[in-house]
């Protein structure tokens, strides 16, 4: 009942995402001249640009997500489609358009909020319990970001979620539909079966030669080799324009001179503290009884250092830090808010500083390890920054070579070695292709990708063995091939295939036979109602189905109950045809609480999606959404978005 019901997922998945798949945002080469060129516009937001870099990168992000949540299972192509692509520029103009919303109704996220979601990520604690900063700042520079460069993106998606929270919280499912939807889903009816098996029909089946060669006539498809043809064909991809890129000494120290921030880690301090809260727009009083408590702790400090963790421990009121005697970690400049952070850092070993107050109350902070600044040397990264400029490289020539690779094969078409030779790519063959990909392949083989198969059998390429047009296979990835041999679809003989005739037929005929007897037997229940013959009878619900499947189930669960017993009848192709009798309807003794709670909770969340998705298209229509360079040639202004 319940299963057209998706649980609503939040429309901002940030924090471990940024950390595992890449950043719509690119970092990395902004300082590094031998990088240049102006990105396209696919879409305007609110008077900002989507370009087609960011497009690109959104699509990579993309997969990269599925391929880790599905591995092997994997499949490429259900985003080499253009309304997948669609799909994907449609989100990041939504993004905008929240983004847009958020700055003006000037939502904001205080430090506070930032450093708890931070500190509360699981996946960034050591087994104590402590946040591992270096574990942060590792998996933020495989992403080239720095903590500040996170940050601020984490901030702001924080504020979408002020408006996504917002929304959706104020659609709700009325108990009433709810409870009388579960109602319907617990309903019990008592079921019993009484099946008409084609395979015992099998022995009345009178088959003539008539009947077969009518049988090999009518279905020859069954029957054919579908053509086949043997290609060559070559690939320009990212990995092949890279092997071509030679990354010189000077350039990969230019590089690490210019973006020299990246590999080095800034002085970290440990300190530890106690808190003594009070909020920032709290009485003049409860400020001054707060600040004579931590006036009084720092007093005793004063005399006796040595107290530190055991007086955290019996006073503060950060819960987070007071039960490891106020220990705080190891931080960076940015990660705590600034008072604590001005203070901490001008503290030396072991100092205790004055009183700090902050918007959380007041501080005694003891600092207790320096970490100084480090840099790693240029022997050190110069493998990664080889391979980095590479690959930066190899996508910026990528699009130069693709137009040479397009022209090449379209103009000297009786040949894939021109452009093989020119761009220095290996020609490969394959036999057996068919006009579908074949599901034994490996998915992610080029030379079976659908669009690619469609274009090798045109009529141009098959008649004149022509080269193909250059065709996309995957996003950085062309493909262009020819035929070499080409073998038209055929037809088995009816003498070779007589025996798999007259076992189809057969069995068609003994399911037809089945059929017409349970007909029949149906006509003659509803007429006189018998139970006999029946199997014995079992109680199904939609929750509970019994071994009972499919349209057999629908057809149960779908009959009038008005008047008992009810007969309802089911045709299963090539099984054979099943009578169903109701003989009793009812309510289930008890009641499943959680699972009603859970399905009000999917009513309720189905309802909040579809309040946000109207609320976007609201946004879009206010920001002006125009989508510039749609991925699908017909796509009508639809859902705010302007197309032209």
């Amino acid at each position: 009942m319940f299963e057209f019901i998706r649980t609503h997922q939040r429309l901002m998945q940030f924090m471990l995402l940024l950390l595992i798949v890449p950043s719509f945002l690119l970092f990395g080469l902004e300082g590094y001249t031998r990088f240049g060129g102006g990105a396209n516009a696919v879409a305007k937001v609110a008077g900002q640009s989507i370009t087609q870099q960011e497009w690109d990168a959104a699509q990579r992000e993309q997969m990269e997500r599925f391929r880790q949540m599905f591995g092997a299972q994997f499949d490429p192509k259900m985003f080499d489609t253009p309304q997948a692509k669609q799909g994907i520029l449609e989100n990041l103009i939504a993004q905008k358009a929240l983004a847009a919303e958020a700055a003006r109704k000037r939502l904001s996220v205080s430090d506070q909020t930032l450093q708890q979601t931070i500190l509360g990520v699981q996946d960034l604690k050591t087994p104590d319990g402590k946040f591992d900063s270096e574990r942060y700042k590792a998996l933020l520079a495989v992403q080239g970001m720095t903590p500040a460069m996170y940050e601020a993106r984490l901030r702001q998606d924080l504020a979408l979620q002020q408006i996504n929270a917002a929304i959706q919280t104020t659609a709700f499912a009325p108990k009433s539909v709810a409870t009388r939807l579960s109602e319907i889903n617990e309903q019990q009816r008592e079921v019993q079966e009484l099946a008409f098996k084609a395979s015992d029909y099998v022995p009345q089946v009178k088959i003539t030669d008539e009947m077969l060669k009518d049988y090999y006539d009518r279905n020859g498809s069954q029957f054919g080799i579908p053509e086949q043809v043997k290609a060559e064909y070559v690939v320009l991809d990212n990995k092949a324009v890279a092997s071509q890129i030679a990354v010189s000494d000077a350039d990969i120290k230019s590089y690490y001179d210019q973006n020299m921030k990246r590999y080095s880690v800034d002085e970290q301090r440990r300190a530890s503290h106690i808190l003594i809260a009070v909020n920032k727009d709290a009485s003049g009083a409860d400020k001054a009884v707060a600040k004579a408590k931590a006036e009084k702790l720092l007093a005793q400090l004063r005399k006796n250092p040595g107290d530190f963790a055991r007086l955290a421990k019996e006073n503060s009121q950060d819960p987070g830090s007071a039960e490891r005697g106020g220990d705080l970690d190891f931080f960076g400049r940015g990660m705590m808010v600034k008072p604590f952070e001005d203070a901490a850092y001008k503290l030396k070993q072991g100092e205790i500083s004055d009183l700090v107050q902050s918007d959380f109350g007041y501080h005694i902070i003891q600092l207790t390890a320096i970490k100084p600044a480090t840099v790693k040397t240029l022997d050190e990264v110069k493998g990664d920054i080889a391979a980095e400029i590479r690959k930066q490289l190899a996508a910026k020539k990528f699009s130069e070579l693709s137009d040479t690779f397009t022209n090449m094969v379209y103009e000297q078409s009786d040949s894939l070695k021109p452009v093989a030779d020119a761009l220095k790519l290996k020609i490969e063959t394959v036999s057996n292709l068919t006009r579908t990909p074949n599901p034994a392949v490996e998915p992610n083989a080029l030379f079976n990708n659908p669009k690619f198969l469609k274009a090798l059998f045109a009529d141009d390429a098959i008649k004149n063995k022509r080269n193909t047009e250059a065709i996309e296979a995957a996003p950085g990835t062309l493909i262009a091939g020819r035929i070499l041999e080409y073998k038209p679809a055929a037809k088995r003989p009816f003498e070779e295939v007589k025996a798999v005739v007259r076992e189809r037929v057969t069995q068609i005929e003994a399911a037809n036979l089945s059929r017409k007897a349970g007909e029949a037997k149906l006509a003659e229940l509803r007429a006189k109602s018998d139970a006999a013959g029946f199997a014995a009878p079992k109680m199904i619900s939609r929750t509970k189905n019994e071994g009972l499947q499919g349209e057999a189930f629908t057809a149960v669960m779908k009959a009038d109950v008005n008047k008992l017993p009810a007969y309802v009848g089911v045709n299963s192709p090539g099984q054979g045809y099943n009578v169903y009798r109701i003989n009793k309807v009812a309510q289930a003794a008890t009641t499943d609480n959680a699972r009603r709670q859970a399905e009000q909770q999917q009513i309720a969340n189905a309802l909040a999606q579809q309040e946000m998705v109207a609320y976007i298209d609201v946004l879009k229509k206010k920001a002006k959404a125009e989508i510039l360079k749609p991925a699908v040639a017909d796509v009508k202004g639809g859902d705010g978005i302007e197309t032209r």
